[in-house]
C-alpha cells in the first residue's frame, strides 16, 4: 500500500513541479489591487538559532518581542534539518520531500544535474525548485514582495521572483541588511513590498566552529539579539510602524558533534557498490550501482550509531523518502555523532542535518505586530505551518501545502 502512495505522490509532485516550469521569468499576473490598507510582514532568519539559545544569555530585545508579541516554545525543522531544505520549507509550506530541495548536496536524477548551495549554476536554476514560494503566491495577489538572499529567491520560481531581491553576498554587514529593508519600506507606495523575507548567517557559522553554548556563539547571539533591536527601534520609526508584522525566527538549531564520534560506512560498504553518495554529515543519500542494493543494505545493518532506511521505508513522521533525488537509502547519525562515506571532511564542533525528533535541532519563532497577541506562547509547531501563516496574515489565498494553519492560528489575534 505504502509503495502504491508514493507511485501516486511522485505523481502529483511531478505534476505540481512541472506546472511551475513553463512561464517566462517575472511573468507573474498581477491582479492589482489597493494596497492602501495592507499589513506587511517582515520575516528575518537567523540561520542555525537553536530554540534555547537565548535562554543562556541575556537577549533583552528577543524577550522584548515575546512580551509584547509571540514566542514559540520552539519550531520543528522538517526532516533533513539542513539550511537549504529548511529555508524552502518556511517559504512554501512543503516539507522537502515535496518541493525537492532534499539536501543541500543531491543529484537529480530526472535532469541530469546536480545541485550544491556553493554552486552559483545550480542555485539559480528554476528546475531544482518545486512549488510555490510565499512571494509568488503574494505577488500574484497584487502585493509587492522583497528577498535578501532567501533560498529560491534567486531565480523564477513559477515563472515569478520578488520585485526586489538581492543575489548572496556571504560577507556583506548585517548592519547594512537592516539598512536595505527599513529603506524598501519607505519607499513610495507603488514600489513598497508588503511582503520582505530576509537573512543572516549567523550564529550557524560560529556554531559549527565554536559548538552550540560555546563562548563564542554566545556572544555571536548576543550581538544578534542587539542587532534585532536595532532593527526594531528602526522599524517603530516608520510612518506605517503600525502595520508592520515582524517575525523572526531560524531554519534549525545545532548539535555538538566530535571526531571521537564519527562513522566512516566505507569501513564496510564498497566503493564498487556506490554509484553516488547525495548530502553529507549527518544525513546521506546513498544511490546503488545496480545489482548491489543488497548488499549495501546488509551492511548498514552492522553499524552502530546510525539508522539507515530503504528510502521507501523512511518513518511516515519524517515525511521523506519518495522523492527520486534522495536515494536508494537513506542514512542519519545518532544524536551528537556523524556520519559521512569518507574520512575527508572530519567534523566540526557543531553540526545540524539530524532528525527533527531531536530537540538540539529544533529553531526559533518569535513574532509581534498588529496581527499577533501580545504575551502568548506558541507551542511547538512544524516550520511547514509559516506558509500559511502568513497567507492568513497578507489576506492571500495559500496554494495547498503541508501545512496546517489551524495549528499557528492561536497566535493570531
Amino acid at each position: 500500500m505504502k509503495k502504491y502512495l508514493n507511485i501516486l505522490f511522485l505523481g502529483l509532485l511531478s505534476v505540481v513541479i512541472i506546472s511551475c516550469k513553463f512561464p517566462a521569468k517575472n511573468s507573474c499576473h498581477k491582479d492589482v489591487a489597493s494596497t492602501e490598507n495592507q499589513p506587511y510582514v517582515v520575516m528575518l532568519s537567523m540561520d542555525g538559532f537553536r530554540w534555547d539559545y537565548a535562554d543562556s544569555v541575556p537577549t533583552p530585545n528577543l524577550d522584548r518581542i515575546a512580551k509584547n508579541g509571540v514566542k514559540a516554545v520552539s519550531m520543528k525543522p522538517s526532516f533533513p534539518s539542513f539550511t537549504f531544505p529548511n529555508h524552502y520549507s518556511l517559504a512554501t509550506g512543503l516539507y522537502p520531500n515535496s518541493h525537492g530541495l532534499v539536501f543541500n548536496k543531491f543529484h537529480c536524477p530526472t535532469t541530469n544535474k546536480d545541485y550544491s548551495i556553493g554552486d552559483r549554476k545550480a542555485v539559480e536554476d528554476p528546475d531544482f525548485y518545486g512549488g510555490e514560494p510565499i512571494w509568488t503566491t503574494a505577488e500574484k495577489q497584487g502585493i509587492t514582495t522583497a528577498s535578501f538572499f532567501w533560498v529560491g529567491s534567486e531565480t523564477s520560481v513559477c515563472g515569478c521572483q520578488p520585485t526586489i531581491w538581492k543575489k548572496y553576498q556571504h560577507n556583506l554587514p548585517f548592519e547594512d541588511r537592516i539598512d536595505s529593508v527599513v529603506n524598501w519600506l519607505q519607499l513610495p507606495e507603488s514600489k513598497r513590498p508588503h511582503l520582505i523575507t530576509w537573512y543572516m548567517h549567523e550564529p550557524d557559522a560560529t556554531g559549527h566552529k565554536r559548538g552550540p553554548h560555546s563562548r563564542a556563539t554566545d556572544a555571536v547571539v548576543m550581538k544578534l539579539d542587539s542587532l534585532v533591536g536595532v532593527f526594531v527601534n528602526k522599524i517603530e520609526s516608520l510612518p506605517n510602524a503600525s502595520k508592520i508584522n515582524i517575525i523572526i525566527l531560524s531554519d534549525h538549531g545545532m548539535c555538538r558533534v566530535s571526531p571521537e564520534r564519527w562513522v566512516i560506512l566505507k569501513d564496510k560498504v564498497k566503493e564498487s557498490w556506490v554509484k553516488r553518495i547525495n548530502s553529507y554529515n549527518p544525513t546521506l543519500g546513498i544511490v546503488a550501482n545496480e545489482g548491489c542494493k543488497d548488499s549495501i543494505w546488509n551492511a548498514l545493518q552492522t553499524f552502530e550509531h546510525i539508522k539507515a532506511w530503504k528510502s521507501s521505508e523512511v518513518p511516515e513522521r519524517l515525511h521523506f523518502g519518495s522523492n527520486p533525488r534522495i536515494g536508494d537509502f537513506v542514512v542519519t547519525a545518532d544524536s551528537a555523532w556523524s556520519v559521512d562515506y569518507t574520512d575527508r571532511h572530519p567534523p566540526k564542533s557543531g553540526a545540524h542535518g539530524f532528525d527533527n525528533n531531536i530537540t538540539d535541532m529544533h529553531a526559533i519563532f518569535y513574532a509581534m505586530g498588529p496581527a499577533f497577541k501580545k504575551g502568548y506562547t506558541q507551542p511547538t509547531f512544524p516550520n511547514v505551518d509559516v506558509y500559511p501563516l502568513i497567507a492568513k496574515i497578507l489576506n492571500i489565498k495559500p496554494e495547498p501545502t503541508d501545512g496546517k494553519l489551524e495549528e499557528v492560528e492561536g497566535m493570531l489575534k
